[in-house]
């Protein structure tokens, strides 16, 4: 980004914003936060999921002062990047003004995962891939689409 530039606006966009877009917020602001101003929201805002505030703790970003925002809430704002984490959301997006940029990158559910584990360890483990999935993607796609 060259002097004077302003950052490039994103928000990922989830069903609950609780936790695959609260995730992908806390990496793209730790990883590209000099380039972009990261926002979330959720079709509906669920809280934030503990689990997902764990597992990005033990990755050394800590999610538990962001808010779980609804979608409702930025209507009045522009996004140069909007980005869906789940395909509920990419169906039940509503449209973007001017020049928004839509990508999609549906991530697992960790949640829903979970439920399956008789653990906590199996549990987290859900949450720990998508995690660094969502880690490995910001770096790998955001940080090029930005450019």
């Amino acid at each position: 980004m060259q002097l004077g530039q302003e950052k490039s606006k994103v928000l990922f966009v989830c069903t609950g914003n609780s936790c695959r877009s609260q995730m992908a917020e806390g990496w793209a602001q730790h990883l590209l936060g000099n380039q972009l101003e990261v926002y979330s929201a959720g079709l509906k805002a669920q809280g934030i999921n503990p689990h997902a505030v764990y597992v990005m703790q033990e990755a050394g970003i800590d999610i538990s002062k962001q808010e779980s925002n609804s979608l409702d809430s930025f209507s009045d704002q522009h996004f140069d990047y909007v980005i869906t984490v789940c395909d509920h959301a990419r169906q039940h997006c509503p449209s973007f003004p001017g020049t928004t940029h839509l990508l999609h990158r549906r991530f697992d559910d960790p949640p829903f995962l979970a439920e399956a584990e008789e653990t906590e360890v199996g549990a987290l483990n859900h949450y720990r891939r998508v995690r660094d999935e969502i880690k490995d993607w910001v770096l790998e796609n955001l940080g090029q689409t930005i450019r």
